[in-house]
Parts: structure tokens; C-alpha cells; sequence
């Protein structure tokens, strides 16, 4: 029986280290090649999946260190979709982001030389039989970014039907998925922070100038990545994870997850939520009662946005006032989010992230086991 979800988990990002780092700072200036950073990025990967089979983790990473962004990156790697530059980033809590984004120069379609598809291969290798995650930016993600500000003008010039653009999204997603799992990917986590963003009207008013409608946008996000999820292989596992931005140790929006809950808990065609719940902008444990019994949970109880260590009395406290919603069993535990979502990382140390994945291994230890969440 394949256990896709572990009771101790990890979300998938890693806090990038210095000769990564350094090695991307010197390609960026030119200093050394294409060839040479890879190199120094293989390197980088083959030591942190050790880390990560030393930590017990049942499943691994490559920590996303080929990419510079948890999204972009991928968005830039599908046909008809070029890198661009805002007039600004996107708005932290007191920071702003690098300007980056991605628009239309054509239609949607499959790439068969995307890059995900040689960072699979050669996570896979090193990981020697460990199962690899997969994490790709969800579709609703990508037509979030085709329509955010000016980039939607491009989206106007190719495709003035959306009902198109819909399809082109969900074929171009679906066949990746399908080539994925050709190379032997069997879990796939689809990153999204469109419900975290929905969540916070505020935020949303302030990114459409006040055009704001989360009933019509709800339902064009869960038909979006559901369209992408259609007649998949029964062995391949989709999961994802629900964020409220996670940059530089800062966040974006703010709310509980009841406003979204019935559609996205009872409608999206996956079988786990990854969810953060590591402060009181995450809300209660209320809006849980909307996941179906054939759903799992993992709890992101433990921050990754600074290295202070959770009591764990607390984390397990919290995990049985979880479990009035969803059944122990069916719940698991991991960080918030991943420690580095982007190049920057979070604001903390290597050895802090460290003890946060061990802390959640002992935790997973003392309320479950460490055997995996049964399939149902």
C-alpha cells in the first residue's frame, strides 16, 4: 500500500546554502556558466536529501534549488509564457518583492523540455528509491499571475474567450502531470496561495482596485485546478498546499480559512490539504469540519518563518483540538510553509531549520508513530 502522506512532513522549499547561493550570485554576473552553477546545485541537492533521509523524512525533496522563485520559474517553463517585470512586486507585510512575473507571448501549451521535468530526474536519482514530491505552482496560481495588473492586456490579445484559456491551462498542467508520472513521479503537491489570498478581503480589494468578487473567483480557481486533475493514474498521489504568501520571513494576507472552506475543502480533487495554522491569521480549526472523511490534513503548525523552536506540548495540544474535526489518523503535522519560497529565504539559520523538522519528527513520534497516514 503506498503511504502518500507521513505523519511528519515537510512542505518542500530549504533555506538555500552559501555556495548555492554564492554560485547563483556569480552566474547572475556572468562570472561562471550555466553549466558550472548546475554543478554546484547538483551538489547542493545530493547533500540536502541526505539531510533529509538522515532527518527519517519518508519522502524528500530537491528543496526547490534549481529554482529562484516557487512559482515563476515553473510559469516561464510552459509554452507561450514569457519572463516580464512589474512596476513593483508584490506588497508584504513591510517588504516588497523582487518586480518578477510572467506573461502571455502566445498560447498555453505543454513543453516536453520544461524544466521540472530534468529536476525530477535527477532528485529521483540521488534519493535512490526514497519517494520524491513534486511541487509545482497550482494552476488557479498561474491564471492569478497571467491576470494580475497590466499582464492581463496579454491575456485579452490571445485569448478573448476565457472558456479557452481555461482548457489551454488545464491541458497544458494535465500533460505535464501525465509526463511526470512517466518518469516515475507518483506525488505531485500543487502550491497555491489563491485561497490564502481570497481569504483576506483587504488584500484582494487592494490587487483589483477594489473589483472584487471571491464567489466568481472561488469557483474559477477550484475549476481550474480540478480541470487538471481529470483521469489521472490511480497511483499517482495530488496533494496541496494552501499559503498566505511566505517571503523573507514576511506574509501577504491575513483571515481563517471559512470563507473558502466548503469549495476548496469539498470540491478540489485532491486527496491532502497542507495547511498553515502556525499563528492567529490562519484562524480556528472550525472550517475543518468541510473536508470529506476520504481527505487528509496536515497540520502547518510549526512556523518556518523564524528559528524560535515550538513547545512541544503545545504542537500536540493543538493537534488534538484539531482532531475534534478530523480524525487522528488522518491528520499529520509539518512546517507552515517551506523555508525558503523563494532565493531570499527565511529569516533563519540552517541549524534552525534543522531542529524545526527534527521537532516535528519527535512530535510525529510521540502522538502517531512514524508510520504513515492510512490510505482511505
Amino acid at each position: 500500500m503506498c503511504q502518500s502522506i507521513n505523519h511528519h512532513e515537510i512542505v518542500g522549499s530549504f533555506l538555500r546554502p552559501e555556495p548555492l547561493k554564492k554560485a547563483r550570485e556569480a552566474y547572475t554576473a556572468g562570472v561562471i556558466s550555466g553549466k558550472e552553477l548546475k554543478e554546484v546545485e547538483d551538489q547542493a541537492i545530493k547533500e540536502l536529501i541526505a539531510k533529509q533521509k538522515a532527518a527519517g523524512l519518508k519522502v524528500v525533496s530537491d528543496g526547490e534549488f534549481r529554482r529562484s522563485y516557487w512559482h515563476l520559474d515553473f510559469f516561464w517553463g510552459l509554452a507561450g509564457v514569457e519572463h516580464t517585470l512589474m512596476e513593483q512586486g508584490y506588497l508584504f507585510q513591510g517588504e516588497e518583492t523582487r518586480a518578477d512575473s510572467a506573461r502571455l507571448v502566445g498560447k498555453v501549451a505543454f513543453d516536453p523540455s520544461h524544466p521540472v521535468f530534468d529536476e525530477y530526474r535527477f532528485a529521483a536519482k540521488v534519493a535512490e528509491g526514497v519517494p520524491v514530491r513534486q511541487s509545482i505552482p497550482a494552476p488557479a496560481q498561474f491564471y492569478a499571475e497571467l491576470v494580475r495588473d497590466t499582464n492581463e492586456a496579454y491575456v485579452d490579445r490571445f485569448y478573448p474567450d476565457r472558456e479557452v484559456l481555461f482548457e489551454d491551462i488545464g491541458r497544458a498542467y494535465r500533460e505535464t502531470i501525465l509526463a511526470l508520472y512517466t518518469l516515475g513521479c507518483r506525488q505531485i503537491k500543487l502550491d497555491d496561495c489563491t485561497w490564502g489570498m481570497l481569504v483576506d478581503q483587504n488584500f484582494w480589494q487592494t490587487m483589483t482596485n477594489g473589483s472584487f468578487d471571491p464567489t466568481a473567483l472561488q469557483e474559477i480557481y477550484v475549476e481550474l485546478n480540478n480541470r487538471a486533475l481529470v483521469d489521472l493514474p490511480e497511483d499517482l498521489h495530488v496533494m496541496t498546499h494552501i499559503c498566505r504568501g511566505n517571503y523573507h520571513s514576511t506574509w501577504a494576507t491575513s483571515g481563517g480559512y471559512e470563507p473558502v472552506a466548503a469549495t476548496l475543502f469539498g470540491r478540489e480533487t485532491v486527496e491532502a490539504f497542507f495547511l498553515e495554522f502556525d499563528d492567529e491569521r490562519s484562524g480556528g480549526f472550525e472550517p475543518l469540519r468541510y473536508v470529506p472523511a476520504d481527505k487528509k490534513v496536515v497540520l502547518g503548525l510549526v512556523t518556518s518563518k523564524d528559528g524560535q523552536l515550538e513547545d512541544k506540548a503545545s504542537l500536540i495540544a493543538r493537534i488534538n483540538e484539531a482532531s475534534a474535526y478530523i480524525p487522528l489518523d488522518r491528520l499529520s503535522l509539518s512546517p507552515q510553509c517551506g523555508f525558503a519560497s523563494t532565493e531570499e529565504g527565511n529569516i533563519l539559520s540552517e541549524e534552525e531549520q534543522w531542529k524545526k523538522i527534527n521537532l516535528i519528527t519527535e512530535v510525529a513520534q510521540e502522538v502517531w508513530g512514524l508510520q504513515g497516514v492510512p490510505a482511505v
